[in-house]
């Protein structure tokens, strides 16, 4: 596999104003997805960029996008499209703060849950660049807010995710709402038919980038597995947070109810917990999250449609309390920790009757993680029974 060679922003062909907005940000050195796929679209290519989540994909297709903008056009020229809201307003905070030097660049955020009204002055402001979810974006088109026939470059970010979620025919009425010609680039954690078969149809002489999983770019993520009876994993998961190891923490469960339910009766023990879930007002979740980032509680439970996107650098630990129905959920839950070279811990508390289910995720995620349990006395302990928090 070719090597991929280390690059600092200094040293690529790069406005002064992007960076010392990245600079800013606190970033010297690219990361491989961005050393690779940088250039590319620079050159106006049509990229598919397979490479994990947490890589930063954002500065590489960031970058080129506000390289190539046209101030004095009140045209919409670069396009985003991801698979949540999170994700989008995510996005855009990114896009801006690479855009702080670049006075007049007018970034929309599109999404659900948002009144329309409200998305329509940012509209109205004729923003160069829009980050939107498929659905929403199709809403403003059909109501004639916004058109797409002046698009130079267009990113589907998550891909994969976006198409697994039932957005085909979305994405594939925005693509073709943009000129022939545009930059198509697609970012994806994997690959799947409906990412090829858009990549076949739309994309011209696409350049393939992957990005393995390396040491350097693999989150340093520690898995362990805790067997357990249904009925004792509240009391397991107590036992992990009064541990005092862990000031942010991040527990996935499977349902909505669930979700609520162990919230409410961790609220009402007197630990700092809130939740994210698919039935929240949008507001009610960008509170939500604003207050974890800020450190205002430690415990935030959230099941897996209302985490993604989630990007906050210092999780310390990921617990899941239920196991995830798919394989590609497992991966996503765990790497909500371990990110910017930080070291993350993940626990799994497993039911019997969950095993089988694991061992299919284990052999997909091609790892191994150690396995502890609760001695006589209540105690966690490794295979050498020794204690697992060896000072509690």
């Amino acid at each position: 596999m070719e090597e991929i060679k280390s690059m600092k922003f200094t040293d690529a062909d790069l406005s002064e104003e992007i960076v010392k907005a990245v600079e800013k940000m606190g970033f010297k050195e690219m990361t491989p997805v961005q050393a690779k796929t940088l250039p590319l679209m620079m050159e106006g290519r049509d990229v598919i960029a397979i490479a994990p989540t947490g890589t930063g994909k954002t500065c590489a297709f960031g970058i080129p996008m506000l390289e190539y903008i046209n101030l004095g056009d009140k045209r919409v020229q670069e396009l985003v499209l991801a698979p949540t809201r999170e994700l989008s307003l995510q996005i855009t905070e990114e896009l801006r703060a690479l855009a702080r030097f670049i006075p007049g660049v007018r970034i929309a955020c599109l999404y659900g849950g948002q009144p329309i009204v409200k998305q329509i002055s940012q509209l109205k402001q004729n923003p160069q660049i829009i980050v939107a979810t498929p659905g929403r974006l199709l809403d403003h088109m059909n109501r004639g807010n916004v058109r797409l026939d002046s698009v130079h470059t267009m990113v589907l970010d998550e891909a994969d995710e976006m198409l697994n979620m039932g957005f085909v025919k979305d994405v594939t009425k925005i693509i073709e709402a943009t000129p022939n010609d545009r930059e198509l680039v697609l970012f994806s954690a994997t690959t799947n038919q409906d990412v090829m078969t858009i990549a076949w149809k739309y994309q011209q002489d696409p350049v393939e980038v992957v990005i393995p999983a390396t040491k350097e770019n693999r989150p340093q993520i520690t898995q362990y597995v805790i067997n357990t009876e249904r009925e004792s994993k509240y009391e397991n998961l107590l036992y992990l947070l009064d541990s005092d190891r862990y000031q942010r923490v991040m527990v996935f469960v499977n349902t909505k109810d669930m979700t609520q339910r162990l919230c409410k009766r961790l609220k009402d023990a007197g630990y700092p917990a809130d939740c994210l879930h698919g039935d929240m007002r949008q507001s009610a979740r960008n509170q939500v999250m604003d207050a974890y980032r800020k450190g205002r509680f430690q415990i935030l439970l959230a099941t897996d449609v209302a985490a993604r996107g989630i990007d906050v650098d210092d999780v310390e630990a990921v617990i899941n309390y239920d196991l995830p129905n798919e394989n590609e959920y497992y991966l996503h839950r765990i790497g909500r920790t371990g990110r910017a070279k930080r070291q993350g811990v993940a626990f799994t508390l497993l039911t019997y009757t969950e095993s089988v289910r694991f061992d299919a995720i284990l052999k997909y995620i091609m790892a191994q993680p150690v396995p502890l349990k609760f001695n006589d006395m209540g105690i966690l302990v490794n295979e050498n029974d020794e204690p697992f928090f060896e000072d509690m």
